[in-house]
């Protein structure tokens, strides 16, 4: 028999009360071509859309909307590394009330941008989520202001919760609800509204593998905090455990995979370009996991949550570009040629002979590994598929050059 969790479905209820007509009800949408090559009904859950990017906004809205007005004017704190700072900044915003965000020095441009925005008190300190919460943690203390919890807070779970109840109200025969895991808040508030709706929907989280630590803290069935964190999606980038929702996700939570950067960046990159959806690394790992058969589906309504969509731009150009690589639509050549008038133009002739169009070139005569009277010439080429660079490659064979493709 299930054990009664500390955050109920009422407690969820109320939040959506206290969500409606300020936080969005965001999108439930049929993702057609996974669909289709996966024999089954997938569907996405579009909080990147929600307001501020991302679904933090829930649990912070709540979490503010529970405070008494004198507790709230003493001025709010918060750790993050973004999503749950903006989130909450916009609610301190809409209450009137101060607010002093403690992000990782690594956090995104966008997401700093984004607080700021809001009139909220930026600090960057710290490698990652949880240095910047212990620090956090002492400003408040010090100064007499409330701590908001970024996931380990009853409120916010259950904010975090009211995305379940609006999957299930627009679609109750839900089989499956995929989650991203960081610190455990999200899926804990889900986990906990659809297992009472519906107890056998199946839950399953996914984790970075690098943050693994949720992961197999689940598996050993005790606190398995991490040594260190790496990841492109750092919204979920949280080195140690919090036994609280561990204990939550042991119960009501079914399964954890996790799937790894490239994996991550594959997701942002079909969501982007399948989906037209702007989509962060943290927001793309539940989609990465049906893609990538982390899962086992069988004829099912499944739903990926697309948490967040704050993405650095920076990040988003090297995913792109990383992407065209491996999709044969960018092909990147070190090419040999005599140093001499006319052999760059020679060299751009059989491209144009090959219907290809360079976007970068590089030349460059002095580098030790050239012979003399050599040149290197570093050339990135606009291509139309596997077969197409396959021409290319004998093109340059046949009229003598040497080369590598990097």
């Amino acid at each position: 028999m299930r054990k009664e969790a500390m955050i109920t479905l009422n407690d969820i209820k109320e939040a959506k009360k206290r969500l409606t007509g300020t936080v969005l009800t965001t999108p439930l949408v049929k993702a057609p071509i996974l669909s289709k090559e996966l024999n089954t009904q997938v569907y996405l859950k579009e909080d990147n859309l929600q307001l501020t990017g991302s679904f933090k906004i829930r649990g912070a809205f709540n979490r503010l909307a529970s405070m008494d007005e004198k507790t709230r004017g003493k001025g709010v704190v918060a750790a993050s590394a973004g999503n749950h700072a903006q989130g909450l900044a916009y609610t301190a915003q809409y209450f009137g009330c101060e607010a002093t965000i403690f992000m990782p020095e690594a956090t995104p441009l966008t997401k700093i941008s984004g607080v700021k925005s809001y009139g909220a008190d930026v600090v960057l300190t710290g490698e990652n989520f949880d240095e910047a919460y212990a620090t956090a943690l002492k400003f408040a203390t010090e100064n007499n202001k409330e701590f908001i919890h970024p996931f380990a807070d009853d409120a916010v779970i259950a904010g975090q919760g009211t995305i379940a109840l609006e999957i299930l109200d627009k679609l109750e025969d839900m089989e499956h609800i995929i989650v991203p895991i960081g610190g455990g808040g999200l899926i804990s508030g889900i986990a906990i509204a659809a297992k009472t709706i519906n107890p056998n929907i199946k839950i399953t989280g996914v984790v970075s593998s690098g943050a693994r630590g949720m992961k197999e803290s689940f598996e050993a069935r005790m606190p398995i905090d991490s040594d260190s964190v790496k990841t492109i999606a750092d919204g979920i980038a949280v080195r140690d455990v919090t036994p609280k929702l561990l204990d939550i996700i042991l119960e009501y939570v079914d399964e954890i995979v996790e799937v790894n950067d490239n994996e991550t960046a594959n997701a942002i990159l079909f969501l982007l370009e399948k989906h037209k959806l702007m989509v962060e690394g943290a927001g793309a790992v539940a989609t990465a996991a049906i893609m990538h058969n982390k899962i086992q589906i069988e004829h099912e309504k499944i739903c990926a949550i697309v948490s967040g969509g704050n993405i650095d731009v920076t990040m988003l150009s090297l995913i792109i570009d990383k992407g065209l690589v491996k999709s044969f639509r960018k092909m990147n050549l070190i090419v040999t040629l005599m140093d001499k008038p006319g052999a760059l133009m020679h060299l751009t002739e059989v491209f144009s002979q090959c219907s290809t169009n360079i976007v970068q070139i590089d030349y460059d005569r002095n580098s030790v590994k050239l012979e003399f009277g050599e040149a290197h010439v570093t050339i990135a080429l606009e291509t139309k598929g596997e077969e197409h660079q396959k021409l290319i490659r004998e093109n340059l064979k046949q009229n003598g050059y040497r080369f590598k493709q990097i």
